[in-house]
């Protein structure tokens, strides 16, 4: 069984900073791209920035220059680094990864997994 388990989000002043973090735990042979999404309220959920297996990372337009996302394979786990946060970054913040599993009969599994959210929370 694979999970992933967010943790960092809280409440945030303007311009404060948050880190998140999210691990990735199981029957794991190897993870490929992980990624943060997040929605607010009354929005569709939506892409926040993603990294691939090999560190290439890509956001949207948004959050460029105030957040990065990294990885540390060895821990299974990923980053949101979030700087010059705004009331506009309010939302549940969702961690995603692509993960290729074993399953009970041996073979390989190829499937997306998603976190149980973390708020986070901008205000004054």
């Amino acid at each position: 069984q694979v999970q992933l388990v967010e943790s960092g989000g809280g409440l945030v002043q303007p311009g404060g900073s948050l880190r998140l973090s999210c691990a990735a735990s199981g029957s794991i042979f190897t993870i490929n791209a992980m990624g943060w999404y997040r929605q607010a309220p009354g929005k569709q959920r939506e892409l926040v920035a993603t990294i691939t297996s090999d560190s290439t990372s890509n956001s949207a337009d948004s959050v460029k220059g105030r957040f990065t996302i990294s990885r540390d394979n060895a821990k299974n786990t990923v980053y949101l680094q979030m700087n010059s946060l705004k009331p506009e970054d309010t939302a549940v913040y969702y961690c995603n990864a692509r993960i290729v599993s074993q399953s009970q009969y041996g073979t390989l599994v190829t499937r997306d997994y998603w976190g149980q959210g973390t708020q986070v929370t901008v205000s004054s």
